[in-house]
């Protein structure tokens, strides 16, 4: 396949308030798109949510909001020029071509040598999406699973009825938030913690804030119940975003944990220390899954062998291509997965939930789980659910803290390769 003409655009979309994690702020997220034409004249288009903060945060702190952005979005550009370069059988084999080259644009329009890969692959969401629908259409089929080449199919084979949505409580939402989440009928909730409650970098000051952080939780949640969890009880996927400097403190954390009667509530523990810590996390008594520090598949393969035994895909932040690759190797050693967000679109929501509905139940669960916090967090998420091409239907919106997925779900893969409306 060749394309003919690429063209990207992007729109700011603007949050209810700042949206707190890794230390830092978000005060709005820009919507990319990318539209793709082949020679033959088959077009589509894919969208990408760009997150410089949660990408690379040397970046988002060094730059105004803005402008680490921009330096986003001329990636995006770039990328789709390069597109028009190279010819390719699979998307898979577009993003292995201009990857390198684009690693090495993005450093120095960064100025950050050491720029992380993450930050490249989440400019490149909106083309890769865009690539995967034409694809489809240059295939003539109309489904996510005939589109995924076979190679990858045998790690994508459940079919979920249900997937329990998991909400985001960032640092600033207060016990009502935690509350209204909880009495909404949430089984599993995200919680943010490495907090920098004075912007000082202090540690101290930081496990302080997220061992109050969790007893508050703690409190509200134990007085709930759930059919969704083997427990019964609410249960917790706590993301560290790289905050905790070493072990024996994050054992400090754990040790309050166990304390409060939560230690056993912890689902799932995601990115305790930076990616360049490499320290064993299998005896800390939970599950410790890899996030931003896992690339691609040798970065997995990598964090299995440091004691993670969890993983979380983000086919809307590191591309649907780069998540096939991921989930291969998680799949061949026996780790399991989950879909977590990065605030997107309602577009790219589904992007994920034809991921997450596909994948083996996770340790605990007894339904299939997809995080997605966008509803909570942008001022204009109801005008942008509008443009969904499947708007309306059942199963884009949750009922009970649960996605029901039925077969036009599956016959129409969630709307993601349909045109969204305008």
């Amino acid at each position: 396949m060749k394309i003919k003409n690429a063209q990207c655009d992007f729109k700011r979309e603007p949050l209810l308030a700042p949206f707190g994690f890794k230390g830092g702020y978000l005060s709005e997220l820009w919507q990319a798109r990318v539209s793709l034409e082949d020679e033959g004249g088959l077009r589509a288009s894919g969208l990408g949510t760009q997150s410089v903060l949660w990408s690379d945060g040397a970046v988002f702190t060094g730059n105004p909001e803005a402008a680490g952005n921009a330096m986003m979005f001329l990636i995006t550009s770039r990328a789709a020029q390069m597109a028009k370069e190279v010819p390719w059988e699979t998307p898979l084999d577009l993003q292995a071509k201009i990857l390198p080259e684009l690693v090495a644009y993005g450093k120095t329009v960064t100025g950050r040598p050491d720029l992380r890969l993450t930050f490249i692959l989440n400019a490149l969401v909106a083309l890769d999406n865009a690539a995967w629908v034409l694809y489809a259409r240059r295939l003539g089929v109309g489904g996510f699973d005939a589109m995924v080449p076979e190679p990858y199919r045998k790690a994508l084979g459940a079919r979920h009825g249900a997937l329990a949505l998991v909400p985001l409580l960032s640092y600033g939402v207060k016990a009502e938030g935690i509350r209204a989440v909880l009495e909404a009928g949430h089984p599993l909730l995200k919680i943010k913690i490495g907090s920098d409650p004075e912007g000082d970098g202090d540690p101290e000051k930081m496990l302080a804030w997220d061992q109050a952080r969790l007893a508050e939780i703690h409190q509200i949640a134990r007085g709930f119940e759930t059919p969704h969890t083997a427990s019964g009880r609410i249960a917790y996927y706590l993301d560290a975003n790289g905050r905790y400097p070493s072990t024996d403190f994050l054992a400090r954390f754990l040790d309050h944990a166990k304390a409060l009667g939560a230690l056993g509530d912890i689902l799932i523990l995601e990115e305790p220390f930076a990616e360049e810590n490499h320290q064993r996390v299998g005896d800390l008594g939970v599950r410790v899954a890899a996030d931003e520090s896992a690339h691609g598949e040798a970065d997995v393969r990598e964090r299995i062998d440091l004691g993670y035994r969890a993983l979380a895909l983000k086919p809307i932040a590191k591309t649907l291509s780069m998540t096939l690759r991921m989930l291969a190797v998680a799949a061949e050693k026996g780790i399991p997965c989950f879909c977590a967000d990065l605030t997107v679109n309602p577009i790219l929501v589904e992007w994920n939930k034809n991921v997450a509905a596909r994948l083996p139940l996770f340790p605990g669960m007894k339904a299939g789980i997809v995080e997605t916090n966008g509803f909570q967090n942008y001022r204009d998420w109801d005008a942008m659910a509008a443009r969904h091409p499947c708007a309306g239907k059942s199963w884009t919106k949750p009922q009970r803290g649960i996605f029901a997925l039925d077969a036009d779900f599956y016959a129409q893969s969630g709307g993601i390769l349909l045109d969204e409306k305008q």
